[in-house]
């Protein structure tokens, strides 16, 4: 298993021809003051999975900020279909809405995905105070 991205966005869908439509995906935020909270915002994962990988995996994403605490989490559950070696790969797609999520503090927020034992780490979510000027 490894991941294919992990990002913020305005606007997420999975097209029927297995396309990902991503729009306004966004790597940092601004806020007047601390703490500070972000009305609505898409989370998108995607996962490809290897023929060993058959089976169901429970999973955890995360948005850990600068105290090392969780901001965020969504935990659930995938089933990954077997496929044969050289077929197309199986996928999870993640496009999960997200509302009023709280940051403590300015700072780094790197989102974590922790699926089969493992910690994959994704992008930095920026943020910063406006200036007050």
């Amino acid at each position: 298993m490894h991941i294919l991205m992990m990002a913020f966005c305005e606007q997420a869908q999975l097209r029927p021809d297995g396309k990902l439509d991503v729009h306004g995906a966004f790597h940092d935020l601004a806020a007047p003051g601390f703490p500070a909270k972000q009305d609505e915002m898409v989370l998108v994962v995607a996962a490809e999975w290897g023929p060993e990988d058959a089976g169901r995996y429970r999973f955890k994403v995360e948005l850990v900020g600068p105290a090392a605490k969780p901001s965020m989490t969504i935990e659930g559950e995938t089933e990954v279909k077997a496929h044969a070696p050289g077929d197309r790969p199986a996928r999870t797609y993640l496009i999960m809405p997200v509302q009023d999520v709280v940051f403590p503090s300015p700072g780094p927020y790197r989102l974590e995905a922790k699926i089969k034992g493992q910690t994959v780490p994704g992008p930095v979510l920026h943020l910063w105070e406006l200036d007050r000027d």
